[in-house]
């Protein structure tokens, strides 16, 4: 039996997911899981990425125990985040969480509207103030002088499992310093950056292989695995396994993803204003989508319960507790708030409008301003683009939410197809099976994941 296995990191949880074919059926066995959490020190935000690389190995180590040595490995993570090396090629300090603020100054006295709507047309990714470009720019002189090679995060992780040095397309192109024509770094927006273009690697596309683990590693795992490079950013990894033609893409998770697959990017001036972006995905395809914060603000409310509720028991009080109101979810106020909960409340208060008071009811709250935000960027997408979607495919861990499906069929007037659950995982192992010639292309991979796993349907209009 060969198995084959994702590493899928996300910014809350990690997961060692070993993959076999059975039958003409892909079938899936979770090995490993792990926390993940930003840590502050000295008023910043970091990743304690040594923890997460430990992680890393004994999650490869447990599949190894089991007797499921897989034939290959594939590391996805989240975006924007990167390391730097020095001249010894030992990591410089600590990685940056994108939920640090430290950008904000240099946003704020270098970055006019002038500058955003240029850096758009170039780059066709959407302003975030964490993005790669602005971390970079703000980096003190020390940082820069220091650094030999700047790695993503899961290059990073791919450089300490087998020595090699890549940086891998898709998550490349979520930094905002590649030219959207070329597919190549920007001189320009480097030169923004005042950092040295020789600090970058070749960048490689999913599926590339790195070959071997380093004889070091080879030595604490017990045994050799090939390292093939899938689309390391998550949501490049989840869209890879969407399986339904012609629909609006709902990867939901902390983050919700929302938008399409295209051949072309769109870089009007509509898509600018409406923070759509260009992403890069596999075989060069876009991913022209919008951010939007997702699940990452009831999990908040979870953690500020004291995770007394589960996701489960806080989806049955929302259906106990319906409450009309709405809030923007996309604003910055609620990216890394002392209290979700006081926060929410606080945007009604400001507003002379009636709070969310119970659990059931701020968690209503929340899945009904997601929706509400979801329709909002589908009618944007559709007016952007000149085309219809009928329906939304929801893929990922959010989509067993069955209440937030109900809702997203409801407002958006639109059938909601959920599923696959395991979304990023089956990317992540859908590249290793192309470079392994298991499967001929992405065509014929999301053909097996639909024959593989059950979704369900919602039709619009049911709640």
């Amino acid at each position: 039996m060969k198995y084959f296995l994702a590493i899928d990191i996300g910014a809350s949880s990690g997961r060692h997911i070993l993959c076999f074919i059975e039958e003409g059926k892909m079938k899936l066995e979770e090995v490993y899981r792990f926390e993940n959490n930003v840590q502050m020190k000295n008023q910043h935000y970091y990743w304690n990425i040594d923890y997460l690389f430990g992680e890393v190995v004994a999650g490869i180590k447990a599949c190894v125990k089991c007797g499921k040595v897989p034939t290959t490995l594939g590391i996805d993570t989240w975006a924007v985040d990167y390391a730097l090396l020095d001249n010894r090629g030992q990591r410089i300090d600590e990685i940056y969480a994108y939920r640090d603020n430290r950008v904000d100054k240099l946003i704020h006295e270098k970055v006019n509207q002038k500058v955003f709507e240029d850096i758009y047309q170039k780059t066709g990714i959407q302003f975030q103030k964490f993005n790669t470009l602005y971390q970079l720019a703000s980096d003190n002189d020390i940082r820069k002088t220091r650094t030999v090679d700047f790695l993503m995060v899961p290059d990073y992780l791919n450089y300490l499992l087998t020595g090699k040095k890549v940086n891998e397309y898709t998550n490349m192109s979520t930094t905002q310093l590649l030219d959207i024509e070329t597919h190549q770094l920007s001189k320009e927006l480097i030169d923004f950056c005042e950092v040295d273009e020789k600090i970058f690697q070749k960048m490689v596309m999913p599926g590339t292989s790195l070959g071997s683990l380093s004889e070091d590693m080879q030595k604490v795992i017990g045994t050799n695995i090939e390292v093939v490079v899938p689309a390391t950013h998550d949501t490049g990894s989840a869209y890879m396994a969407a399986i339904e033609d012609n629909s609006v893409i709902l990867s939901s998770g902390t983050w919700s993803l929302l938008g399409i697959e295209t051949k072309t990017p769109y870089v009007s001036e509509k898509a600018r204003v409406a923070n759509f972006t260009n992403e890069g995905g596999y075989d060069y395809r876009y991913r022209f989508l919008k951010n939007i914060m997702g699940l990452w603000i009831i999990q908040e409310v979870s953690r500020n319960l004291g995770h007394q509720y589960s996701f489960a028991k806080l989806v049955e009080e929302a259906r106990r507790a319906p409450f009309d109101g709405i809030f923007d979810v996309n604003d910055d106020r609620f990216l890394k708030p002392e209290s979700m909960i006081l926060e929410i409340k606080s945007y009604f208060e400001e507003r002379h409008q009636m709070a969310p008071q119970s659990v059931g009811e701020i968690a209503y709250c929340v899945y009904h301003s997601l929706a509400h935000c979801y329709k909002e960027a589908i009618e944007e997408l559709e007016d952007i683009t000149g085309k219809h979607f009928d329906t939304i495919n929801i893929i990922g861990g959010g989509c067993q939410n069955e209440l937030l499906n109900e809702m997203i069929a409801k407002v958006c007037k639109r059938k909601v197809v959920a599923g696959p659950i395991e979304a990023t995982a089956l990317g992540n192992i859908l590249a290793q099976l192309i470079q392994q010639g298991v499967v001929n292309d992405l065509s014929e991979g999301r053909q097996l994941i639909k024959a593989s796993f059950e979704v369900k349907e919602y039709k619009g209009g049911q709640l």
